[in-house]
């Protein structure tokens, strides 16, 4: 499966939404459906993020770019440390969670 595009198509047909504070938010209210983060996180939102996925059983995915990498993948010029997907629409995101975690 082709990461890159599938993010892309989640972000044109679907639902998403960018940023640690944002994807915690969605985490902890149970709106997230899948958590992807940058290699490079900073440590401590790291931990939060995949602390609060675990009691909500949200799947996790380490994109394997940086975060200038993933702002790069969902065209914008700044940073993406972490990003949650709300609804895939016509991608087949989801199943990133499968393959990684074999969930």
């Amino acid at each position: 499966m082709d990461v890159v595009r599938e993010i892309q198509t989640a972000l044109r047909t679907g639902k998403v939404v960018l940023g640690s504070k944002q994807t915690l938010k969605m985490v902890v209210t149970g709106r997230a459906k899948l958590v992807i983060i940058a290699s490079n996180i900073p440590e401590h939102l790291r931990r939060d993020i995949v602390r609060y996925c675990k009691l909500s059983r949200t799947p996790v995915y380490e994109f394997p770019g940086t975060s200038w990498d993933l702002g790069a993948v969902c065209n914008k010029p700044f940073m993406v440390a972490a990003m949650a997907v709300l609804d895939p629409g016509d991608s087949s995101i989801l199943e990133l969670a499968r393959e990684e975690g074999g969930e």
